[in-house]
């Protein structure tokens, strides 16, 4: 059996890039102790189709891994901070009596070791009535409500007080990822693939670009997108559609200036409901990303740039969207033979929890500790699969609580969203067990789970379901303990609103750091 010494990756952009950039630190780059080689062939030809500038705290661990000082990172991809996810009008409608809205922090619950779990007791009113969960377990919210960053000035690379993510530019952060690999080793080829070439065994051989030839290598990335010309039109592993629990599959999108080079910037990412979907509104350093993601059964693209232009108001005009069609599934097998898939080329959920970017993380530490040293790609690909399928399997779950748990009745899109069918039978599973309890971490398998049990939490009551808990949950003798706690984080809030600086504050520090 022949021993990987060479990895392609078929295609650039943040999958391809990440990809190439983590197995070089992983497995040597160029001239590591491992022998491992990365090259990595991309078109000229080809854009970034970046509909996603969100990313989910596992971010700051895989820049920090590949090397990018988080300062260059700020700085060279007009990167602004995220603190968690407000979404608008997804409980009911706009103009409904009730909640306008609920936030998903990035911070854990709060909890003093020792200490009572708090959201048992809040759900039986503890903290007072009124107030969110996010609220009362954290300090987040109040933090980001008012503008201010996760992190104060002199704080460590990919450190704060509170937890984040990040906004970005695609395009940038593409850019900033192609040069740090080259920086590491990696082989730049600039080639157009036209053609795939499979051996007698039903593997890759080589793959034939318009500008260099036939290109070979022991193990191959497909990064093509949608597209998937590796895994999909030469391999065929087939595509598991998830239209029938996810519906939106267009995006309209603008790049839209702010009124005013100092307008705070907020940081989170807020996502708006509407009749046939959603718009995401996420703030950079000199523009906001705006789009409309919507289901093309539920309305026309007419009426979608209409509500995308009644939602930016004046700021829209003379602006063009950008159309955007979404491939919603995945493949259940994205590691055939001696190829393996990242990215859009093995599956897509839609961009409202930032799955995307996280998935290439999670493939790309994947693929660079099961590496198959050996040549030996079968019991590899085998783990990569399960991991990856269980992986997709339980972010669907997560995204679809959010549309399914809605009280709008104002449109068939929320409608037919709420309808028992269009629900998984595991997620259906799950909502039956928390209706006597919370989510719990036993819920979960930490291996095979992007999001925490306290962001099921957050989205959950966010969404006002309703858990009916038996009295032995909440232990009375630490019912005052709980109430003292959550006292506690009430005023500690306030101190870090004068601790920690204003969001833009924050994001012109690091850009002017060298």
């Amino acid at each position: 059996m022949k021993a990987f010494h060479n990895v392609l990756i078929v295609g650039g952009g943040t999958a391809g890039w990440l990809t190439a950039c983590y197995l070089a630190r992983t497995l040597g780059g160029g001239a590591g102790a491992a022998g491992v080689s990365i090259t990595l062939v991309e078109s000229p030809e080809i854009g970034i189709i970046g509909v996603g500038e969100g990313t989910f705290p596992s971010i700051r661990s895989t820049l920090a891994a590949i090397g990018i000082d988080e300062a260059r990172f700020v700085r060279e991809c007009q990167a602004t901070f995220k603190q968690g996810v407000r979404f608008n009008n997804w409980v009911r409608p706009a103009g409904a009596p009730g909640a306008d809205h609920y936030f998903h922090p990035f911070s854990q619950p709060s909890q003093r070791q020792g200490g009572p779990e708090l959201l048992p007791h809040w759900l039986q009113g503890t903290a007072g009535a009124g107030i969110p969960f996010a609220q009362a377990a954290t300090m987040q919210k109040r933090v980001a409500d008012a503008a201010h960053g996760p992190k104060r000035l002199a704080d460590a690379d990919y450190a704060g007080p509170m937890n984040y993510a990040y906004h970005f530019d695609a395009g940038r952060f593409a850019a900033l990822l192609a040069e740090h690999g080259r920086s590491l080793g990696v082989r730049h080829v600039q080639a157009t693939v036209e053609r795939v070439e499979l051996d007698a065994g039903g593997a890759i051989a080589c793959v034939h670009t318009r500008e260099h030839g036939a290109l070979g290598a022991d193990l191959y990335v497909d990064c093509t997108g949608f597209r998937a010309a590796l895994i999909g039109e030469a391999l065929g592993s087939p595509f598991r559609k998830m239209d029938d629990v996810l519906f939106v599959d267009r995006a309209l999108a603008m790049q839209v200036p702010y009124p005013a080079l100092d307008a705070p910037i907020p940081s989170y990412t807020i996502s708006t409901a509407h009749e046939a979907g959603w718009t995401w509104d996420i703030g950079l350093q000199q523009r906001r990303g705006i789009g409309y993601v919507y289901s093309s059964r539920h309305t026309t693209i007419e009426r979608a740039e209409q509500v995308l232009r009644q939602y930016i108001g004046a700021a829209a005009d003379g602006l063009t969207p950008r159309q955007l069609k979404l491939n919603i599934g995945y493949r259940d097998v994205q590691w055939v033979k001696n190829c393996v898939a990242v990215g859009l080329s093995g599956g897509f959920l839609e961009p409202l929890e930032s799955s995307g970017i996280g998935l290439i993380e999670t493939a790309a530490y994947l693929i660079g500790h099961l590496f198959p040293f050996n040549g030996d790609s079968a019991p590899v690909a085998a783990q990569f699969n399960r991991l990856m399928r269980e992986r997709y399997e339980r972010v669907v779950d997560f995204i679809k609580l959010h549309y399914c748990l809605s009280q709008r009745t104002d449109s068939a899109f929320w409608t037919d969203n709420t309808d028992p069918r269009s629900i998984p039978a595991s997620l259906r599973d799950k909502l039956a067990m928390w209706r006597c309890r919370p989510p719990h971490r036993l819920d979960f398998v930490a291996d095979v789970e992007m999001y925490p049990t306290s962001s099921w939490q957050y989205v959950l009551y966010g969404m006002e379901f309703a858990t009916g808990l038996h009295p032995s949950a909440c232990h009375p003798a630490r019912r005052d303990e709980a109430a003292a706690e959550f006292a506690m984080i009430a005023k500690l809030a306030g101190h870090a609103l004068a601790d920690l600086p204003p969001h833009r504050a924050l994001v012109e520090h690091l850009c002017e750091r060298r």
